[in-house]
């Protein structure tokens, strides 16, 4: 399965006595694909850098594009259609390029796409996903 993971979540799977530590480790097994683009990676990578440090940053960005199950996504399109928060919409368009399985956030202004049938986007919230994964 394909997941596009929101900055949100990924704050909250990688500290070791998260309760979610264990998504990222699954990651780490390769248990599923993580799609992402440039601009994903961007925002990882700053927002990173402000809650640990520069080299915690560097070392998740490398575990990622060094991931063999992990998937760079090309946006051609913009959808645009969260408009509470635009800068959101970068995980919704590698959501839809990828054809991702679902979009991984805790962030309520998803919550727009349930009423959106077009493009088709599943949003789930992070114990969501863990059960998805069965962890």
């Amino acid at each position: 399965m394909k997941f596009v993971v929101d900055t949100n979540c990924l704050l909250r799977i990688l500290p070791q006595n998260s309760k979610y530590r264990c998504i990222w480790d699954a990651f780490l097994r390769g248990e599923f694909k993580l799609c992402y683009s440039t601009d994903m990676l961007q925002e990882y990578e700053e927002v990173l850098s402000h809650f640990y440090s520069l080299a915690f940053a560097n070392f998740v960005i490398d575990a990622i594009l060094n991931a063999p199950h992990a998937r760079q996504i090309t946006i051609y399109y913009r959808w645009l259609l969260i408009t509470a928060d635009f800068d959101d919409n970068k995980f919704v368009d590698c959501a839809v390029s990828a054809n991702a399985d679902y979009i991984v956030t805790n962030d309520k202004h998803f919550n727009i796409l349930k009423e959106i049938d077009f493009p088709p986007i599943n949003v789930i919230n992070i114990t969501a996903f863990k059960s998805v994964l069965n962890l």
